[in-house]
């Protein structure tokens, strides 16, 4: 029996026919029309729905387990735990001096309320004369809830302030799981605290401690009201020393002690007044080295030519011939060329080459202006620490601010500025400063206060040869027999020292006075120059900065030689 084929006609669309041979020239395996369909195999749909089931499953089981088998425990964490995030305190940067001793530094707390929120005590250096310079901080701080409203430490003054972003850290954080009890259950770090950055001084503790402590008590003796020291490396501008006095109880400050706090801030003589950068004082004769460099470097004196100093100058008055003007010097210093003028400090030899005087042309008040400017007077070094002044240079501009036009600019008034006198303000880092300049031969330089930091520095400009001169001078006063030459006392054994004094008189009858003492050493080859000014003593005392300095250079020979060759 044979079967029959039958033929299946289809019926086929016209708008087919055109599709196709629209899309053939370009053909495409991503239109649907050049692919062939494929049914989604059975096994491919099994596998799927498995999963799905498995997955469906495990939330109900998980689901079973949290609300049926576990529902009441977990019901009662809900009702009675408690999850809050606790701050993780960074650990602040600790302190050293040059040497590695540890002037600023973190104790944990030991009380038995210490948490994992605790944050860790400063503690600093018992050595005296570091207050000022270190400074203090305020821990921070929370309300009677616990809430933190301050959660840092803050640096308050001192280097803790000016160093506070490199010292302060990251505070972390934890999510602290407690019951309805407040015990404890679980904790967790969310993000770890980062410390801050430990930070190496340029200064050496032991010098600077002995400085204070020489000094304050020579400044006690003498019944001055304060002073401030500076010891600066002259090459680079680290401090090796930087401390004022009277000093407050920087400890106690960040303790909180309110009867240490109250009394520092009532006492008259401004314990709290960092005197270093932050007090400014007449300067007298230390700044004389300043103009005779200025002098030389304009060409209106040759550093040999002699002025002869019989003990005063006379300006003739012409309103009244009788009553001639008199600017005196501290003694008669005979024929004297710059190099003594310096070493005895001739008050007649810098009125001459400062405001001119019997045929010598002086450099008058725009050029003692300019040369101070040059010196870095008149404005902040830029050390770093919060409160520096800028100090004043007495001009024609400032005087007219101060007293008005009625009272002009008088050669009298140009006189007293070329020996520090009148409205001259000076800080003792702007004087070390100044005296780095001279000794380095024409860089002035930034002071740092960090160990290792990169010199920054302007010059000066004026040539080494006139500044060398200068040097001289100042050795000159250290090693002249001259019964007038002024730091003879400094000529000792083991540092050969070149120096400067200066005396300002104060108040109205000037009943009380200044003493500065400015310098370097070694004197052959530089490598620290130093300024001390002690504050406010009765008029006519016989000891003043540089005598009171003499036992500090004595104990450095014998402790620190490193120092002084």
């Amino acid at each position: 029996m044979r079967w029959k084929k039958t033929r299946r006609v289809y019926e086929i669309a016209p708008e087919e026919i055109f599709l196709d041979s629209s899309n053939l020239p370009e053909y495409e395996a991503g239109q649907f029309e050049g692919r062939v369909a494929r049914p989604v195999a059975t096994r491919s749909i099994f596998t799927v729905g498995v999963v799905f089931i498995i997955v469906v499953a495990l939330f109900a089981y998980r689901a079973f387990n949290l609300q049926i088998s576990r529902g009441s425990t977990y019901a009662s964490i809900s009702d009675n735990n408690t999850l809050k995030h606790s701050i993780l305190f960074a650990t602040r940067g600790v302190l050293y001096d040059r040497t590695g001793r540890e002037l600023a530094w973190n104790e944990a707390q030991l009380s038995a309320a210490t948490t994992t929120s605790s944050y860790a005590l400063r503690k600093y250096s018992a050595l005296p004369g570091l207050s000022h310079l270190i400074g203090f901080i305020q821990y921070p701080k929370s309300d009677a809830k616990g809430t933190w409203w301050r959660e840092e430490y803050s640096g308050v003054s001192g280097l803790e302030l000016s160093l506070n972003n490199l010292l302060l850290g990251q505070n972390g954080s934890t999510m602290m799981e407690t019951d309805a009890h407040n015990h404890l259950q679980r904790e967790n770090i969310v993000s770890p605290p980062v410390g801050g950055e430990n930070i190496i001084l340029s200064i050496d503790a032991d010098v600077q401690s002995t400085l204070f402590s020489v000094l304050s008590k020579h400044a006690r003796d003498m019944h001055f009201v304060g002073g401030a020291a500076v010891i600066m490396n002259v090459q680079t501008g680290e401090i090796l020393a930087l401390t004022s006095f009277p000093e407050y109880d920087h400890q106690a400050f960040t303790d909180g002690d309110t009867a240490a706090v109250r009394a520092a801030s009532r006492n008259t003589d401004s314990p709290l007044l960092n005197r270093a950068v932050a007090g400014a004082y007449t300067p007298g004769s230390i700044v004389k080295p300043i103009f005779a460099a200025a002098a030389l470097a304009e060409g209106i004196i040759s550093p040999d030519k002699q002025i002869l100093s019989t003990g005063q100058i006379s300006i003739p008055n012409p309103y009244d011939p009788s009553r001639p003007s008199i600017f005196r010097d501290w003694t008669v210093h005979g024929p004297i060329d710059m190099r003594t003028a310096i070493a005895v400090s001739s008050d007649e030899y810098f009125y001459t080459v400062g405001g001119g005087y019997g045929g010598q042309a002086g450099l008058g008040i725009n050029k003692l202006d300019q040369y101070a400017q040059k010196f870095g007077l008149g404005t902040t070094t830029g050390i770093g620490l919060v409160g520096e002044v800028p100090g004043v240079i007495p001009t024609p501009q400032w005087k007219a601010q101060v007293f008005g036009p009625a009272d002009p600019w008088r050669i009298g008034d140009t006189y007293h500025t070329s020996i520090g006198q009148y409205g001259f303000q000076v800080t003792p880092i702007q004087a070390v400063r100044f005296v780095a300049a001279i000794a380095n031969g024409g860089k002035l330089l930034v002071p740092q206060l960090i160990a290792s930091s990169t010199p920054h520095y302007t010059q000066l400009g004026i040539p080494d040869a006139d500044l060398q001169v200068v040097r001289e001078g100042m050795r000159l006063g250290v090693t002249s027999n001259r019964s007038d030459a002024i730091e003879k006392f400094f000529n000792i054994a083991g540092i050969k020292i070149a120096g400067k004094t200066g005396t300002a008189q104060l108040g109205y009858r000037n009943e009380s006075e200044n003493s500065w003492a400015v310098g370097f050493w070694p004197a052959d080859h530089p490598k620290y120059a130093y300024a001390v000014v002690l504050e406010k003593a009765p008029s006519g005392i016989t000891s003043g900065a540089a005598p009171g300095l003499l036992p500090f250079f004595q104990w450095l020979v014998a402790n620190h030689p490193e120092y002084t060759q």
